[in-house]
C-alpha cells in the first residue's frame, strides 16, 4: 500500500510497504532488552522508543468531518474568539472616528433659483391651504368663491386656484398657461425635477392648478355651453371696494367677488383644453386622474370649436388687464397637446392644418413673430410640434406642416441671436422682445426655455445646431445684468423689496385692515415685511431702469405666468447634462407605422 505524508522541506514523501516488513518489525520489537524497559524514561526517551511500550493517552474531539486533539480544538476557538473581539474593538472605533464623505457637488445657481422660483406658487395659493405650504405669512383665503354671486349658477364652488398677481383675482386664462408651461416642463426634465428634490412639489403646484379648473365647467359632461372665465373683479366704479381699488391681504377680504361667465370663449377653452391635456400626461401614472384631464380636455375643446367663435376677453374688463388678440394660436396649441394627450390623429391633422397656421400669423412677419406669452402660443406650439418631426417624423399627410413649423422655430430661434437686429437690447444686453413695452422679463424668460429646449431637441436628435442663413449657430444665448441685481425675490443679497403685492406689503400682526386701511402699507417706503420667496417681478425698462417702488407695478409686480416660464427655463438650465425626456411626451402616442404582420408559415409540400 502507499501512505502520503509532507516533506518537511515541501514535497511529497511517499512510503511504501508490504506485509513482509511488516513481520519483520513485529518480529524484531520482541527482541528489545527487557531490562531497558524496567528503568524509567524520560519523554525524549519515550518518544523514540518504537516499542509497545505504555504511552501518555491523548484526547481528540470528533467534529465530524475531521478529529483533532482537545487542545488544539480549544486553542483554535480561543484563537477565533479574541480575534473576533478585536475584530469587533477595531470596527466600533472606525465607525465613531469623523470620516471625510465624498458629498455630491452643490447645486448651481440655476437649482437653487428654481427651489425658490416654485415657492412663489405657492404664495399665490387661494383657497384652504395645504399643512405643507410653507408660507408663514399666509392662510385660508376666497372661501367663498362661487357662492356670493347669484349670476353664477354652474357650480357653487369655485374655491382654489392661484391669484394672478399682486392682487386677489383669478384669471383663468394666464393661469391655464401657466400650467401649461409648468407641465411641459415636466414632461421633458423631470430627471432635473427629482435632482433638485422638486418634482412633488412642482407636480403639488400643478394639480391645485388643474383640480380648480375642473370646477370652472361641468367637466363631467361631453358638451358644455359655459364656463368661468375670472373670479374678482379690478375694474368696477371707483370707490367701490374691489380687489384693486382695496389693498387688503387675501385672508381678510370681505367685498363681494363677482365670477365672470363666458359663452363665447374660443381661446380660453382651448389654452386651458390645453393644460388639462399636458397636465394628463404628466399624471400618467395616475391612471383615475389623467382620463378625468383627458375628458375635461376633450370637453373644453370640443367648446372652443363651437360655431360662435369669439375672444374671451371682447367687452369685458379682462380686456384691459389680459386682452387676448387672436384665438388661432390657441387652436393649433390646444390641438398639438390634445393629440400627445390622446394619440388621436384628429388632433394632429388639425394642429398641422396649414390654413389654420396661416390664420395664427404663420407666415406673416409680426413684431411679436416667435415671442411666446399667455396671448401668443404660436411659438410654444411651433417648437412642440417639431419635437415631433425631430424624433417620430410621421410623414404622410403631417410631414409638410411639420416641416414649415420645423423652419419656422429655426427662424425665430435665429432672431434671439445677438448677430441679428429682429429685436432690439438695452446697453446691458437684455433683449426687448415685448419692443420696449413695460414688464419685459417675463418674455425673456420664455424665450430662454423655448432655445433651452429646442437645442436639447438637437442634442437628443444627434443634431449639433442649426443654419441661420449660411451660417451655423449653437442655441447658447447670453444675457447680461448691468446692475447686478436679482430680479427674483429672495435670491442673492440685492433684490426688490418693495415688491408690488398686496399679501407681502401688509404684516400678519392679527390686526385686519380694511378695504382702505391696508394703503398705508401699499404706500410706505418701507420693505415689505413679508419676504415673497421666488417671485420674479416685472423687470427694468428699455433703459436698463429699475426702480424698487411698490407703487409702479410694471417694475415691481410679479405674476403666475410670468414666474412659470421662469420655472421652465431654470429647470432646462440646471444641471451639467443637456437631457430631456424623449419618451414620455409619446406615452398615449401609437407606434407611427403599423406592425410588420408576421412571417407566413413553412411550405409544406
Amino acid at each position: 500500500m502507499s501512505i502520503y505524508g509532507r516533506d518537511p522541506w515541501g514535497g511529497p514523501l511517499e512510503i511504501a510497504a508490504d506485509s513482509t516488513a511488516d513481520d519483520d518489525r513485529s518480529r524484531n520489537s520482541q527482541d528489545f532488552d527487557r531490562a531497558a524497559l524496567s528503568r524509567p524514561l524520560d519523554e525524549t526517551q519515550q518518544s523514540w522508543l518504537l516499542g509497545p511500550g505504555e504511552q501518555k493517552k491523548k484526547r481528540y474531539v470528533d467534529l465530524g468531518c475531521v478529529i483533532v486533539s482537545r487542545k488544539f480544538f480549544v486553542w483554535s476557538v480561543g484563537t477565533l474568539l479574541v480575534a473576533g473581539l478585536i475584530a469587533g474593538f477595531i470596527t466600533l472605533i472606525v465607525k465613531t472616528v469623523p470620516r471625510h464623505h465624498h458629498h455630491p457637488p452643490p447645486p448651481d445657481n440655476y437649482t437653487l433659483a428654481l427651489r425658490k422660483a416654485l415657492m412663489f406658487f405657492n404664495a399665490q395659493r387661494s383657497g384652504k391651504l395645504p399643512r405643507h405650504n410653507n408660507v408663514s405669512w399666509r392662510g385660508n383665503s376666497g372661501m367663498n368663491d362661487g357662492k356670493s354671486d347669484p349670476s353664477w349658477t354652474l357650480t357653487k364652488d369655485l374655491v382654489g386656484g392661484y391669484y394672478d398677481a399682486g392682487d386677489a383675482i383669478k384669471f383663468n386664462f394666464p393661469a391655464s398657461f401657466a400650467m401649461t408651461m409648468l407641465s411641459w416642463s415636466v414632461i421633458e426634465y423631470s430627471g432635473k425635477y427629482e435632482a433638485a428634490g422638486e418634482l412633488n412639489h412642482v407636480k403639488e403646484i400643478i394639480k391645485w392648478g388643474t383640480d380648480y379648473f375642473l370646477k370652472t365647467f361641468n367637466s363631467t359632461a361631453d358638451s358644455i355651453d359655459r364656463m368661468a372665465a375670472q373670479v374678482g373683479s379690478g375694474q368696477t366704479s371707483p370707490g367701490v371696494p374691489n380687489d384693486h381699488y382695496c389693498w387688503m391681504r387675501p385672508e381678510d377680504i370681505d367685498y363681494p367677488r363677482p365670477v365672470t361667465t363666458c359663452t363665447t370663449c374660443t381661446d380660453l377653452a382651448a389654452e386651458m383644453a390645453a393644460a388639462l391635456a399636458s397636465a394628463s400626461i404628466v399624471f400618467k401614472d395616475d391612471k383615475a386622474y389623467s382620463e378625468k384631464l383627458v375628458h375635461g380636455a376633450k370637453t373644453l375643446f370640443k367648446f372652443s370649436r363651437d360655431k360662435n367663435r369669439a375672444r374671451y376677453s371682447a367687452g369685458n374688463e379682462a380686456e384691459f388687464m389680459y386682452n387676448s388678440t387672436s384665438y388661432w394660436d390657441e387652436f393649433v396649441w390646444g390641438s398639438a397637446w390634445l393629440y400627445y394627450a390622446t394619440g388621436n390623429n384628429s388632433y394632429l391633422s388639425l394642429s398641422t392644418n396649414m390654413k389654420m397656421a396661416k390664420h395664427a400669423g404663420a407666415f406673416w412677419g409680426s413684431p411679436d413673430y416667435g415671442v411666446l406669452s399667455w396671448d401668443n402660443k404660436l411659438a410654444g406650439a411651433q417648437v412642440l410640434l417639431t419635437r415631433l418631426r425631430l424624433f417620430l417624423s410621421p410623414g404622410y399627410p403631417y410631414e409638410e406642416g411639420l416641416k414649415t413649423f420645423h423652419n419656422q422655430t429655426s427662424i425665430f430661434m435665429c432672431s434671439f441671436l445677438p448677430y441679428f437686429t429682429s429685436f432690439n437690447r438695452t446697453r446691458g444686453g437684455l433683449i426687448q422682445l415685448n419692443h420696449g413695452r413695460p414688464q419685459p422679463l417675463q418674455y425673456v424668460a420664455n424665450a430662454a426655455f423655448l432655445a433651452t429646449l429646442y437645442s436639447d431637441y438637437l442634442d437628443a436628435a444627434d443634431t449639433p445646431g442649426w443654419y441661420c442663413g449660411p451660417n451655423f449657430y449653437s442655441t447658447d444665448v447670453m444675457r447680461k445684468n448691468p446692475r447686478k441685481m436679482s430680479y427674483l425675490v429672495g435670491f442673492g443679497n440685492h433684490y426688490p423689496k418693495h415688491v408690488h403685492h398686496r399679501g407681502a406689503s401688509i404684516p400678519k400682526n392679527k390686526i385686519k385692515y380694511n378695504c382702505k386701511g391696508g394703503w398705508k402699507w401699499r404706500d410706505t417706503s418701507k420693505p415689505n415685511p413679508n419676504t415673497i420667496v421666488g417671485a420674479m417681478v416685472a423687470g427694468p425698462d428699455r433703459h436698463d431702469g429699475f426702480h424698487d417702488v411698490r407703487s409702479n407695478y410694471n417694475y415691481t409686480e410679479p405674476s403666475l405666468a410670468g414666474n412659470a416660464g421662469l420655472v421652465a427655463a431654470l429647470v432646462a438650465l440646471s444641471g451639467d447634462q443637456k437631457k430631456i425626456d424623449k419618451n414620455t411626451m409619446f406615452s398615449a402616442v401609437p407606434p407611427m407605422f403599423p406592425t410588420p404582420p408576421p412571417p407566413p408559415a413553412p411550405w409544406k409540400p
